[in-house]
C-alpha cells in the first residue's frame, strides 16, 4: 500500500460523505474490505471507514499489590538512571558511574511508586487498559464509485445498500408550504384543519402535522379594553326582524 498521494483531510472534524457500501461487526474485517480494494486498483482515496456506537472498554489485567507496585516503580526509576548515567559516560566518567545512577534511580522510583499506592487507600487494587471499541464499521464510498466497490466486496461479504445520513423526511400530502407570506384558510371552530381526520367526540383534538399551523385560542383582551360580547338578538316587532309587533293598547 502507498503512503503519499492520498486524500486530504479536513482540517475541522466533518462528517464523512458517501454512500454506505458495506458493513462489519469488527474493525479487522472493514480493514480487509479495504485492503480487498486497494488490490483490485480500486481508488481508495475515495473510501471512509466509519465506526458507529462508540463504546469505552476498560479490560482489567491484574490485581495490584505493594510488590508490584514496587517493582514497576523500580523498573521505571532504572531506566531513568540508565539514560543519566550514559550521559555521564559520553562527558568522561567511569562505568562505575553508570551502575550507580542504576541503581539511585531505580531506588528513587521504587520509593515514589509505593509513596503513591500509599496515599490511594485502596481505591484502585487492579492494573487496566482502556480502548475506544465500535459496535459496527461501515465502509463508505463516493457516490460515482460506490457501485464499483459494492461489485467488488462481494468476495469479500458485509455488502450492503444505503447511504451513511438519510435526507428529512418530505411533508405529507395535504400539508402547508412554509411561506409566511401567503395566506391560507383557517379551519372553523370545532373542525379539524385541512390535511388532518375528524376528531371524534370525547377525544382529544389530533396535534398539527409537520408544516401546518396549531389551533389557537382566542386573544385575551389587553387593558383597558373591553372583552368581545356575542351579539344579542332584537326583540320580536323591531326594524331589523322585519316581523310586525303587537298591537299597543290605550
Amino acid at each position: 500500500m502507498s503512503f503519499t498521494g492520498g486524500a486530504r483531510i479536513p482540517q475541522t472534524p466533518t462528517l464523512p460523505q458517501g454512500e454506505t457500501v458495506a458493513s462489519y461487526g469488527t474493525y479487522l474485517e472493514a480493514q480487509k474490505a479495504v485492503d480487498h480494494l486497494s488490490d483490485h486498483q480500486f481508488p481508495v482515496q475515495m473510501v471512509t471507514i466509519v465506526g458507529t456506537d462508540l463504546r469505552m472498554v476498560e479490560r482489567v489485567t491484574g490485581r495490584l499489590t505493594y510488590a508490584r507496585v514496587a517493582m514497576g516503580g523500580f523498573g521505571s526509576g532504572a531506566w531513568f538512571g540508565v539514560f543519566i548515567g550514559l550521559l555521564f559516560l559520553l562527558s568522561g566518567g567511569s562505568s562505575g558511574i553508570l551502575f550507580a545512577a542504576v541503581l539511585f534511580g531505580g531506588a528513587a522510583g521504587l520509593l515514589l511508586a509505593v509513596l503513591v499506592y500509599a496515599t490511594s487507600r485502596g481505591k484502585r487494587d487492579f492494573t487496566s487498559q482502556s480502548q475506544i471499541v465500535a459496535a459496527q464499521y461501515a465502509v463508505l464510498c463516493r457516490a460515482e464509485r460506490a457501485h464499483e466497490a459494492r461489485q467488488m466486496l462481494r468476495e469479500v461479504g458485509g455488502v450492503r445498500v444505503g447511504a451513511a445520513t438519510s435526507a428529512p423526511p418530505a411533508a405529507p400530502m395535504g400539508a402547508r408550504p412554509s411561506d409566511p407570506t401567503a395566506a391560507y384558510p383557517q379551519a372553523a371552530p370545532g373542525q379539524p384543519a385541512p390535511g388532518q381526520p375528524p376528531v371524534a367526540p370525547g377525544q382529544p383534538p389530533a396535534q398539527p402535522r409537520y408544516g401546518q399551523l396549531a389551533p389557537q385560542p382566542p386573544a385575551e383582551p389587553r387593558y383597558g379594553q373591553l372583552a368581545p360580547q356575542p351579539p344579542v338578538a332584537p326583540p320580536p316587532g323591531s326594524p331589523e326582524t322585519g316581523q310586525p309587533g303587537a298591537d299597543k293598547q290605550d
